[in-house]
């Protein structure tokens, strides 16, 4: 049985529009079907899902990446947002970033810091860390 991942948008309000783009439409469902297709090859399934009905303010790239979740149940991994998992963005170029947190939690899931782990990286997200 393949290990199952689910990526989770939650809505956002004051995103700005070029930090939008790269979550929605045509660039981002190939984006996730290529990053689905990569993980396949090493029996990994990844699905997408979104949760509008969660809200978080962007005033920031970092909460920008904490909008989008992470989950990885076989890992004890529930909703964890890209931010805790990959720290400071390098390029805040945001798929880059998408990839590095769900490679992170596919191939080294004891390397992301535990939920109670007091990180500077989250602001209004609600996640704990």
């Amino acid at each position: 049985m393949a290990k199952q991942m689910r990526l989770t948008c939650y809505g956002r309000t004051k995103s700005k529009p070029e930090w939008e783009a790269p979550l929605s439409g045509v660039t981002f469902d190939i984006f996730f079907a290529e990053l689905a297709q990569e993980l396949e090859r090493f029996g990994i399934a990844l699905e997408l899902g979104d949760d509008p009905g969660q809200v978080i303010e962007v005033n920031g790239y970092g909460d920008l990446l904490n909008s989008v979740r992470i989950a990885s149940p076989s890992d004890g991994i529930s909703n964890v947002c890209v931010g805790h998992v990959i720290g400071q963005s390098p390029r805040l170029d945001l798929h880059e970033d998408i990839k590095r947190a769900v490679n992170r939690i596919a191939f080294a899931p004891e390397t992301v810091p535990p939920d109670d782990e007091n990180r500077k990286v989250c602001h209004n997200c609600g996640c704990g860390c």
